[in-house]
């Protein structure tokens, strides 16, 4: 039967429409309710199944992806997936989830002192069991806290073992290049900022005469053995820094699946990100289309570490994304 341009279903008007205007509403600044879980089912009564999505970057979300309680999510950085997928870091076992894509997104993690803390190595904080005051991101991105201690842990102390000795974890939600963090290390209320979003701060952080701490040496090889990427802090990128700093990647945006999510669902949302790619934005300033041909094969700012789930892996294919 011939349609009408234009022609919708009658029974898609209602669903799209407030699919478009909650798509509005969360672009907007100052909006704060950016957390988006949508579910979508069968209104006839047909068919049994329904779906759901969350918008959010949250690791709390893999435990209900695993159940089938959401079936398509995303993580912040790619590390956060490998670490899930292997067991290690923060995850006790392996978690049956898989990559549909990576949204290429380029950052590290960075350790940034005071001068006046003294410090030039995270191995020196666990040795003199240094009390210092530091600032990491707060429930807006709980993955950088997770991480962020983890590389801590590497070196043998914790966030747990910091305030034993007297020190302070303060759990930020606000950019670092922001008056209640690095302005904070300025009036001498905190010690330490430990962040990604990079290129934000370091250029500030260094100007103001903060030491940034390399991770290196055996623990940098015992985060490399669990999943992590190494990166570096480069010169050309930061021109305030004398050196360039070993540290950890912190790139790449998964979006992810249950290993055993049905392949006609996942089939479906890729080739729903294909036909939507001109009009998903996927970068602050926005403007191009969704890099897809970027997203399915492993680059430094889109790291794959876990094989495709396979209903993604054959569109892609089909599409001559992969290489």
């Amino acid at each position: 039967m011939n349609r009408p341009p234009g022609w919708v279903s009658p029974l898609a008007i209602r669903p799209r429409l407030m699919l478009e205007a909650v798509s509005e509403m969360v672009a907007h600044d100052g909006w704060p309710y950016m957390r988006a879980r949508l579910t979508i089912d069968d209104q006839t009564g047909a068919h049994e199944e329904a779906f759901s999505f969350v918008g959010t970057q949250d690791p709390a979300v893999i435990a209900e992806v695993v159940r089938g309680d959401v079936h398509v999510s995303m993580l912040n950085p790619s590390a956060m997936l490998t670490l899930a997928a292997r067991g290690t870091g923060p995850f006790s076992e392996p978690q049956p989830i898989a990559p549909i894509g990576i949204i290429p997104s380029s950052d590290q993690l960075a350790f940034a002192v005071s001068p006046e803390s003294g410090v030039t190595s995270l191995d020196q904080i666990r040795d003199d069991k240094v009390p210092l005051r530091i600032s990491v991101r707060g429930s807006a991105d709980p993955a950088t806290s997770l991480l962020v201690n983890e590389v801590l842990k590497a070196h043998g102390f914790s966030f747990e073992d910091i305030e034993r000795w007297g020190g302070h974890i303060s759990y930020d939600q606000a950019l670092p290049n922001d008056p209640t963090r690095l302005g904070a290390v300025e009036r001498g209320e905190l010690d330490a900022v430990c962040e990604e979003a990079v290129n934000s701060w370091v250029n500030r952080a260094a100007e103001m005469g903060m030491r940034f701490l390399p991770v290196s040496g055996k623990p940098l090889k015992r985060l490399t053995d669990q999943g992590f990427r190494a990166a570096s802090l480069k010169t050309s990128r930061f021109p305030k820094l004398s050196e360039d700093i070993p540290t950890i990647d912190f790139s790449g945006w998964p979006i992810y699946t249950a290993t055993q999510a049905p392949e006609h669902l996942i089939t479906a949302f890729c080739w729903a990100l294909e036909a939507r790619k001109d009009r998903i934005t996927w970068e602050p300033r926005g403007g191009s289309p969704l890099p897809l041909e970027r997203m399915c094969n492993d680059a430094d700012d889109a790291p794959l570490e876990v094989p495709l789930h396979p209903a993604a892996e054959r569109v892609w294919r089909e599409l001559g994304y992969l290489h």
